[in-house]
C-alpha cells in the first residue's frame, strides 16, 4: 500500500510542476467529491462493523463447510451476495473455512460474490449509479463469480 501512496505522490508532484493551475483546481474537485461521497461511505464502514459483528465466524463455517456441494455453493453464492467484509477479512477466513473442509468452489463462490455483489450496498450504489447500472453491475458481478466458482470447480475436479 505504501507503493502505492508513494507513486501517487510523485504523480501529483509531476502535475503540480507541469501545470500548478490545473492541478490544484483537480485536487479540489476531487475533495469536493470526495465530501459528497464521504457520508455515504461512512454508513457503510458503519453497516459493515455491525455485520462483522453480528455474523459469528462459526456460523459461516457451518454454512458454507457442508457435505452437499451444490447446497454449500448455493449458500455461499447467497451468503457473499448479502454479506458485507473487507478483503482482508475475507481471504484468511477462506483459508479457515479450507481448513476445516470447504471445497475451492465453495470458496470462490463466496468470496468472489462478497466483492463483486452487493446487495447490502444496492441502496448506496443506485444513488450514484442509478437503479439501472446498478442492477446490471450486480447482476453481471453474479454471474462472473458463478462461472468462476464453476471454473474453479472443474480446475480442481470438484464438479465431476
Amino acid at each position: 500500500m505504501i507503493y502505492l501512496y508513494a507513486v501517487t505522490i510523485l504523480l501529483v508532484a509531476l502535475s503540480l510542476m507541469k501545470d500548478r493551475g490545473r492541478t490544484l483546481r483537480a485536487l479540489r474537485i476531487g475533495g469536493k467529491r470526495f465530501l459528497k461521497v464521504a457520508p455515504a461511505f461512512l454508513s457503510m464502514l458503519v453497516l459493515v462493523a455491525v455485520i462483522l459483528g453480528l455474523i459469528p465466524d462459526e456460523l459461516m463455517m457451518k454454512i458454507l463447510a457442508r457435505d452437499s456441494k451444490w447446497i454449500a455453493s448455493a449458500s455461499a453464492i447467497v451468503l457473499g451476495s448479502v454479506a458485507v467484509m473487507p478483503g482482508f477479512v475475507v481471504f484468511p477466513l477462506c483459508g479457515i473455512l479450507l481448513g476445516n473442509g470447504a471445497l475451492y468452489m465453495v470458496l470462490s463462490a463466496f468470496s468472489t460474490t462478497l466483492m463483486m455483489v452487493g446487495v447490502a450496498t444496492f441502496p448506496l450504489e443506485k444513488v450514484y449509479l442509478g437503479t439501472r447500472l446498478a442492477l446490471v453491475r450486480n447482476l453481471a458481478g453474479l454471474i462472473i463469480a458463478v462461472a468462476v466458482a464453476a471454473a474453479t470447480g472443474l480446475f480442481f475436479g470438484e464438479l465431476l
